[in-house]
């Protein structure tokens, strides 16, 4: 047993200390899930209580010694509970869990949710004999011992493919059931929101705000669910937040929802703004489905899904564009969201919502094909009819884009907007002096009689090099 571990049954550490711990390729021995796997999942689900064995754990097919060392492999878990106060509606909240006590297990990496997982298991790990029986042991008795409503609770752990494709399909149908439920609901129906800071230990800054139109960015957790946790686990990790006065509807920013997430980032954050990606926009984690993406040379948006591996028009990456926009940070334009979040009417409502969206894989199109407008799905295009910025342009013109006008619009207020003149002095040239050591170069301006004045309309400078050279 590991010196650091709340199991002395369990060979290797469990704690809070290893929350936050990654596993890189050269240490891996495998990997559950991940992007390049498509049918993963985790999924729990509340049943009647002489339908759970209390304490049963399940392996249908191998366990982690069995496995080919450096595979990714389809992989599932159904977490199965029972207890007389339990709902079904608890089931949301307490699967996100997952992901926190899994992360409790020394060598053992948990990443995302629902069927976005991405799992890792250490060689170290392994070579000290962790098997999915311990994992299942540390998950029963973390959950009973966070949630005293269950009562009994039995683990499958699936790594036969056959078997993760048939819950994968049942799991998705319990997903969709739980979104649609939520979705009636708007944000000034209701007094209270959600918080959650389940992944702070990954992004201390981050604070996610749930609303009933604004899911939790991982798109695991409705303000429903928020709702049932916060009644569950009055201390948890999920709380509530009061509203308390609107100070700007358009944007969506509360006066509520600001002092909250200042105090729970203990002042990195002090203004969120709920319905755009600009200004104050609301902090990611790195669980998110999906990223929006500024394409400034459009004045658009794209999105972009964990599950793409192609690039965006800019060249860049899911990967690339996630580390842009995780860590708790606020960056316009790069904004972490999920799925339920873009079938909302409040979608990026004060950026133009989907009227703002200039590009987003062919995936997330069909996904969203009954919540995008009619009148510009056709107007959006995905990696099947663009690669590049300059085809990007191309597209939303020769289609009409909503975009193109507003950037017309721009263009014009550019050219009727005055200039003021500008005043150039001859002599009076900046001379840019070097110390030895100095943090930066100092400017020291020379006097002149004389001066001429200048008007520059249209003006465009473009600088491929800085050279500065010391003075003789």
């Amino acid at each position: 047993m590991s010196a650091s571990s709340m199991f002395a049954d369990i060979p290797v550490g469990v704690g809070v200390i290893y929350e936050g711990e990654r596993i890189r390729k050269p240490q891996m021995y495998v990997e559950l899930g991940g992007p390049n796997i498509k049918e993963k999942f985790e999924l729990l689900r509340v049943r009647p209580i002489n339908e759970v064995e209390d304490g049963k754990i399940t392996i249908i097919d191998r366990d982690i010694k069995e496995l080919e060392e450096g595979s990714s492999i389809p992989y599932g878990i159904l977490v199965e509970v029972a207890g007389k106060d339990l709902e079904e509606e608890m089931e949301g909240v307490m699967e996100r869990r997952i992901h926190d006590f899994c992360n409790y297990i020394e060598g053992f990496m948990h990443l995302n949710q629902r069927n976005a997982i991405w799992l890792r298991v250490s060689k170290k790990s392994v070579e000290r004999g962790l098997s999915f029986i311990h994992i299942g042991k540390v998950l029963q008795r973390l959950f009973k011992s966070e949630i005293p409503l269950i009562e009994k609770i039995q683990i499958t752990f699936f790594t036969n493919q056959e078997k993760v494709k048939r819950v994968y399909e049942e799991a998705l149908k319990v997903y969709e059931a739980r979104d649609a439920r939520a979705r009636g609901l708007k944000d000034e129906d209701v007094d209270v929101f959600y918080g959650c800071t389940l992944c702070q230990s990954f992004a201390p800054t981050h604070v996610c705000v749930i609303t009933p139109q604004r899911y939790a960015n991982c798109g695991a957790i409705s303000w429903f669910d928020g709702r049932a946790a916060a009644k569950v686990d009055p201390k948890g990790p999920i709380f509530a937040v009061e509203k308390g006065e609107c100070l700007d509807p358009f944007n969506g920013e509360y006066e509520g929802v600001n002092k909250v997430v200042k105090e729970r980032t203990l002042g990195a954050i002090t203004r969120v703004q709920l319905y755009t990606a600009f200004n104050y926009p609301h902090t990611s984690c790195g669980c998110f489905e999906a990223t929006t993406f500024y394409v400034p040379e459009c004045n658009g948006m794209g999105i972009v899904h964990r599950d793409f591996k192609g690039k965006t028009p800019n060249g860049l990456t899911f990967g690339a564009i996630a580390d842009s926009t995780a860590g708790g940070r606020q960056v316009d334009g790069f904004h972490g969201l999920s799925f339920e979040y873009m079938r909302s009417h409040k979608f990026l409502k004060a950026d133009g919502g989907w009227d703002r969206i200039i590009w987003l894989p062919s995936e997330i199109k069909e996904r969203m094909r009954d919540y995008i407008p009619k009148e510009i799905y056709d107007k959006i295009p995905t990696e099947k009819e663009v690669n590049t910025v300059e085809e990007l342009k191309s597209f939303l013109k020769k289609n009409k884009h909503p975009i193109v006008q507003s950037l017309k619009e721009e263009v014009k207020e550019e050219k009727e907007k005055p200039i003021a003149p500008v005043t150039i002095v001859p002599t009076q040239v900046p001379t840019i002096t070097l110390q030895p050591q100095a943090q930066s170069p100092t400017l020291t301006p020379t006097s002149a009689e004389e001066a001429i004045t200048l008007t520059f309309k249209n003006l465009k400078i473009y600088a491929d090099k800085l050279i500065v050279k010391k003075k003789k």
